[in-house]
């Protein structure tokens, strides 16, 4: 069985290793993938926006079955092209995906339907955007309508910097198309909570909760980042809150999406605040999040490939899915200067990391050696019984790793080992 997973990320990597070690023994193809990927199997230079190249590749290798990793290529159709051609998919189709592509179309399916949320307003022109948030308290959220890599949402702490973003986003283009239209919107406070889950549409099932930090210094300051670590269970996501979301925002997201006449099939990411007043949706997303896959695959005891097909075929009610009772921690390497400028070509070093896998993310290979390519590099990822011992195993790891440059966060799950005590 011939595999392609599209994405050249650090998610990209773990779920070829998972992939991988399924029973099914499948060839595993990447396209582009990345410098680590080509552990597991073959690197197909191509853009993952080529829709044409993509189905040119799938017939070239034999392709039998296609992971859609990242949300650009889900948000322009890659699996309604993938199904047009009769190559099953997994991942939602461009109807589906929108509940990601788009901020405002979320929001509204949330309000429609009663799904907890915070309370909003959609502009599409800078004026109006600037005349409602001079009415408003602060802290406020401004958040790009479209994808724009994880970094399109300012959490505005005055007017001032309210208006500053609004300018940014829908003047000066800072987020290109994605923030022509915004979404205004109440910040909530509580604790963060991330839940992947596994859904064919009818069906909904969870995957282990994790906590992401996306600022990228210790103390969760500094600008936002596509994530610099994760640990996993969130220690906050307690069995009764887990039986409430279910009750409240999982089963009627996707009852939701089916009313709309866009059923969702693949991963659905829940992004989640658990306020004073309950849990609410903060976004959504149409895919593993990135660094969230590499934290929580490793702690899956099924076989991966199987959940997939079961997904895509719509049998999810009858497929095996059991976790393993571990914890997990990621702590993500990332380039000088990221998210923001940041040199490329430096020579990475990986030493004995003992039982922490390493998940390259951005780097390439060039004359035999690994070098940076991107921004977050590759993460140290380890589980143990509690989550203090894998952190600190993921600590060590990073002590067997350089580059010029590399930088990291110290307090990765700092505040979910505070959390266990109490809770």
């Amino acid at each position: 069985m011939n595999v392609l997973i599209i994405g050249s990320g650090g998610r990209e990597d773990a779920l070829g290793q998972k992939i991988a070690a399924s029973s099914l023994s499948p060839a595993l193809f990447f396209l582009p993938g990345n410098g680590g990927t080509a552990r597991y199997g073959c690197n197909i230079p191509c853009s993952v926006m080529d829709i044409t190249g993509v189905i040119a590749a799938c017939r070239e290798h034999s392709i039998d079955y296609v992971v859609v990793a990242p949300d650009d290529p889900l948000a322009i159709g890659m699996v309604d092209a993938l199904k047009a051609a009769g190559i099953p998919a997994f991942g939602p189709d461009r109807k589906a995906a929108q509940i990601e592509a788009s901020k405002s179309f979320a929001k509204n399916l949330m309000r429609k339907y009663s799904i907890p949320t915070a309370s909003y307003e959609v502009f599409t022109d800078s004026s109006e955007a600037i005349s409602y948030a001079e009415r408003q308290s602060y802290p406020l959220v401004i958040k790009a309508d479209g994808l724009a890599l994880g970094k399109g949402v300012i959490i505005a702490e005055s007017r001032d910097e309210a208006i500053s973003a609004i300018k940014d986003m829908m003047d000066n283009a800072a987020f290109g198309t994605a923030g022509q239209k915004i979404v205004i919107e109440e910040f909530l406070t509580g604790p963060e909570v991330t839940v992947l889950s596994f859904t064919d549409g009818k069906t909904v099932v969870p995957m282990v909760s994790s906590m992401d930090h996306k600022r990228a210094y210790d103390g969760d300051k500094g600008p936002n980042t596509g994530g610099m670590g994760v640990i996993a269970p969130n220690p906050f996501f307690t069995d009764a809150i887990s039986a409430e979301c279910m009750d409240t925002i999982f089963l009627p997201t996707i009852r939701a999406m089916e009313a709309e006449g866009c059923p969702f099939s693949g991963c659905l990411y829940f992004g989640l605040m658990l306020t004073p007043s309950g849990p609410k949706v903060i976004e959504y997303n149409s895919r593993f999040g990135d660094p969230e896959a590499e934290a929580i695959l490793p702690l899956l005891d099924s076989d991966l490939l199987e959940i997939m097909m079961a997904v895509t075929e719509g049998r999810l009610e009858d497929a095996d899915v059991k976790w393993k009772d571990l914890s997990s921690a990621c702590v993500v390497a990332a380039s000088g200067g990221y998210p923001d400028k940041y040199a490329k070509g430096k020579e990475i070093t990986i030493g004995d990391t003992g039982d922490c896998s390493v998940y390259i993310a951005g780097a390439a290979e060039k004359d035999g050696k690994l070098v940076t390519s991107g921004g977050r590099v590759l993460s140290a990822v380890a589980t143990a019984s509690t989550l203090g011992e894998a952190l600190s195993t993921a600590y060590k790891a990073m002590e067997h790793i350089s580059f010029e440059g590399m930088e990291y966060r110290k307090d990765i799950g700092r505040r979910a080992l505070e959390a266990s005590d109490g809770v």
